[in-house]
């Protein structure tokens, strides 16, 4: 067999049509490297794909003509046989009894075929929320400014936003993702780059909350320039955090009070096995200073044993301690914000982001080296914005892996990211159905998409958000695949609209009638301009002044205004200013709306500029306004008249 035809049994896409309408061909070298780094496949020959059945529901697989009939089958879980039968027919019908989960089903021909596939069996839809329209306000938590907070905000912080958008009407607060990053690499702060997404980043503790730590001279003389200033500076907020974390600790441990002590152990028990690899991960990453793949032989993958060992060694048992304590201290913190929620009656609470992948050389990537490929990096192919096309450096994970694995990794991704939750977003939630991805050392003009098994990983995805009682919204933003939105739709993982973009090819906005029920709406996300920002045209300047092609030119952008000011006068909204918007975006259907707090506060740059690292302070900037003043600056009565169609009763 060739390389393109043995890529293509697998699922591998080696010829697409790219945003400018161009047949892109992948090269034979690019094939085979994407082929070497994923993990060994045999296709197989009986039932293709995943099964999905839908509790309570009927479901048939229909089994391809080269099969020999009969076909004995048996489905099993780790508590033992489930249930099993023989096909005499094409058609195998599933019984409707089976419990809700993930199996694996055993199938063997007459041939003497013997395959093994995932089964799973999941709720007919998503958990849908308990809430008719509401709304939230979007933060980016390391930007929040406070009188006591160290320089970045914090999940005591968060506390006070939670009560302020209480105050105002809101259901809950969305964050940028709070996922850990590289504790010794501070300035790599992009949220969407992390080194784990079962884990949480220990810069957003109130370390003052913690009843062990006592502030001493020299770290209250530090704070004072690091709350001043205009842009989080996160290498000395680092050093000052985790000096404070290790006090704490050493505090702890020296006289650990009795129910302290045992929570600590409850949530050692909670995380179990996964926890304590963490921890000695990030023990070893210090210690060896590269790669994990560089590493001695017994630490290139998980082994409990050498854990073991680490866990009780004199020089290194602390410094794993050390690690699950601060992950237990951010955990309780984060816990602490959206029980918060729940007793100020908030219907949705937090609102958390999910990346679309990994750091390769992070902890997932080393945990989960079948499902997760570190050879081949997620990314775009080219578009007219982006022609070269794009590489973003992420690992994320595989189709082959994931059913070896029975999902399991990326179902306690999901875990993670929901525990704390009322609902969550998936970035780039095309990834569900095919990823574009690109293999190391070639450019991102070479990669190939790489299909993903789409409806197995939506019954997983539906799977825990009942489970979590937690709504999940899709990032669908750009070309959609045909067929992808009303599938994704179909089993209760909503959509996600920009204002900005709901428009038709001549550019007229959307009516409110247009928009989709089970979605979120929002006027931007945080890689586009503000609403400032794009009516002064600042966008458009500092992406010229970066030598980036803004995609708009300004007789386009006093078109899109003159749309905006047509569309507002259309709904008998006579102003047009962010109020009016608002007024707008919640008289749609969509459950959810989002207001960002940049927009609240009438700021012109936004968060991110995609494709620049350091020539913009992308993740760095602070609200320029403390919480404590936010009422006196926000037109709260305003805000309270713009959203009052989806406000909170009471």
């Amino acid at each position: 067999m060739d390389l393109y035809a043995k890529a293509k049994t697998l699922g591998i896409q080696t010829e697409y049509i790219d945003g400018s309408g161009h047949r892109r061909v992948t090269s034979p070298e690019a094939l085979s490297a994407i082929l070497d780094g994923l993990p060994p496949q045999t296709p197989r020959q009986i039932i293709a794909e995943p099964v999905v059945v839908r509790a309570g529901q009927a479901a048939r697989t229909e089994l391809p003509e080269a099969v020999r009939l009969p076909v004995q089958w048996k489905v099993t879980n780790g508590s033992g046989l489930l249930a099993q039968g023989e096909a005499r027919e094409r058609s195998l019908a599933w019984p409707s009894d089976l419990p809700e989960g993930v199996h694996r089903l055993q199938l063997s021909d007459a041939s003497g075929t013997s395959e093994e596939v995932p089964l799973l069996v999941a709720p007919g839809r998503a958990f849908g929320g308990d809430f008719d329209r509401s709304w939230v306000i979007a933060v980016q938590l390391y930007g929040v400014r406070s009188a006591r907070n160290w320089g970045i905000g914090d999940f005591t912080d968060l506390q006070h936003l939670l009560e302020f958008a209480h105050q105002v009407g809101a259901d809950g607060v969305g964050l940028n993702p709070l996922h850990v990053l590289f504790d010794d690499q501070p300035g790599d702060c992009s949220p969407y780059s992390p080194n784990s997404r079962l884990f949480l980043n220990a810069l957003y503790i109130d370390v003052e909350k913690i009843p062990e730590f006592r502030i001493n001279a020299e770290a209250q003389g530090a704070l004072a320039p690091l709350r001043t200033r205009d842009i989080v500076d996160y290498v000395a907020v680092a050093t000052l955090k985790w000096r404070a974390l290790r006090a704490a600790f050493a505090a702890f441990k020296a006289n650990p009070g009795l129910g302290r002590w045992q929570d600590f152990e409850t949530y050692r028990r909670e995380q179990g096995e996964l926890l304590s690899r963490f921890a000695c991960f990030e023990v070893m990453r210090h210690k060896f200073n590269t790669p994990w793949w560089e590493w001695p032989a017994e630490w290139r993958e998980p082994n409990d044993t050498a854990c073991a060992r680490l866990r009780k060694a004199r020089d290194t048992a602390a410094e794993v301690e050390f690690v699950e304590f601060v992950q237990w201290t951010a955990d309780r913190q984060l816990g602490a914000c959206q029980a918060l929620a729940h007793r100020l009656g908030m219907r949705v609470g937090l609102y958390l982001d999910v990346a679309v992948g990994v750091q390769s050389n992070g902890f997932d990537a080393w945990n989960e080296q079948t499902a997760i490929s570190r050879h081949l990096g997620v990314g775009a192919p080219p578009d007219p914005l982006n022609t070269a096309g794009q590489d973003w450096g992420l690992a994320g994970f595989n189709a082959g892996g994931l059913e070896q694995r029975s999902f399991g990794p990326f179902r306690q991704m999901l875990r993670a990211a929901m525990h704390h939750a009322g609902a969550v977003r998936l970035d780039h939630a095309f990834g569900l159905k095919r990823l574009y991805l690109v293999p190391r050392g070639f450019g991102p003009a070479n990669g190939a998409y790489v299909l993903m098994p789409f409806e197995a990983l939506l019954a997983a995805t539906a799977q825990e958000s009942v489970a979590n009682r937690c709504v999940v919204i899709g990032e669908d933003l750009g070309t959609v695949p045909e067929g992808f939105r009303e599938q994704m739709n179909g089993w209760g993982i909503w959509s996600y609209l920009v204002m900005m973009f709901e428009h038709d090819e001549r550019g007229v906005f959307r009516n409110a009638d247009y928009y989709l029920a089970d979605a979120l709406v929002t006027f931007n996300t945080h890689d586009l301009s503000t609403y400032a920002g794009w009516r002064s045209f600042s966008d458009l300047k500092t992406k010229r002044g970066l030598g980036i092609d803004p995609g708009e030119t300004d007789e386009g952008r006093w078109h899109a205004l003159g749309q905006l000011d047509d569309l507002l006068r259309r709904h008998d909204i006579h102003k047009n200013d962010l109020y009016s918007v608002t007024s707008f975006l919640a008289r749609t259907r969509s459950r959810l709306m989002v207001v960002s707090m940049e927009d609240l506060l009438g700021l012109i740059e936004q968060p991110n500029i995609p494709g620049t690292v350091n020539e913009h302070p992308n993740w760095r900037r602070r609200l320029p306004v403390s919480i404590e003043h936010l009422s006196s600056v926000i037109d709260v009565e305003a805000l309270k008249r713009a959203t009052r169609e989806r406000s909170r009763p009471g």
